[in-house]
């Protein structure tokens, strides 16, 4: 993953939670003790986002201006699949930090190992054929890498990471244009002949008149 690109995603969802400071972790006083935990799987499937999990802890360290380190054994990786039960991973460290940021840890890891879970299931169901899982650009705002990511984890494969990736003519861009052939051709004036274009078709003469326009691949109106 693109830790650039996710480090202040990872900081904005630990500010949003922290907010004025952990009044609960402050108020009983555990400032200087260190504790240590486990992150166990609550049911079968995949699992993603450890490495995401283990930097929330680097950063809220960081934060909370603690001089000892927060220690996280991952004792599986991303894409595997685990078991009920099975023990993810280890933590040890000051309490302070680790109690508060376990919420903005577990969010991650559960939200990821969700998509990457739910997506090999669909892989599984097309084993025998010649098909893939693909994504969409259906994330949720600002978590599009992340979720993208988890897709690849669970045996997915990405589609478009953004609207520069590649052509995608959808019905609006049909439409505006006057149809299927006009908008193929207005792209392959402008686009770069490296990019492969693709039409979204709903009907078998959208079909037919994608192909005869030139359209690398088709997309069936979902």
């Amino acid at each position: 993953m693109n830790w650039t690109m996710i480090d202040p995603i990872i900081e904005n969802a630990i500010r949003e939670d922290l907010g004025s400071g952990d009044v609960t972790t402050a108020g009983i006083g555990l400032l200087g003790q260190i504790c240590q935990g486990r992150f166990v799987a609550k049911e079968d499937g995949v699992v993603c986002g450890l490495e995401v999990a283990r930097r929330v802890f680097l950063h809220v360290d960081r934060m909370c201006g603690e001089e000892v380190p927060i220690l996280m054994e991952l004792l599986t990786t991303d894409g595997s699949a685990v078991c009920k039960g099975e023990v993810l991973a280890t933590i040890q460290g000051p309490a302070v930090p680790i109690l508060s940021g376990e919420r903005v840890a577990l969010n991650f890891l559960q939200h990821l190992s969700g998509i990457a879970t739910r997506t090999a299931d669909a892989v599984s169901r097309i084993r025998d054929t010649q098909a893939r899982i693909v994504d969409t650009r259906k994330t949720t705002p600002g978590l599009r890498g992340m979720e993208k990511y988890a897709v690849r984890a669970g045996g997915g494969t990405n589609h478009r990471f953004n609207l520069s990736d590649g052509v995608l003519i959808k019905d609006n861009h049909i439409a505006a244009a006057g149809g299927i052939t006009a908008a193929v051709a207005a792209i392959r004036r402008y686009a770069p002949h490296t990019l492969r274009i693709e039409v979204e078709v709903e009907s078998l003469e959208q079909v037919a008149e994608a192909l005869d326009a030139g359209a690398d691949i088709l997309l069936l109106d979902n």
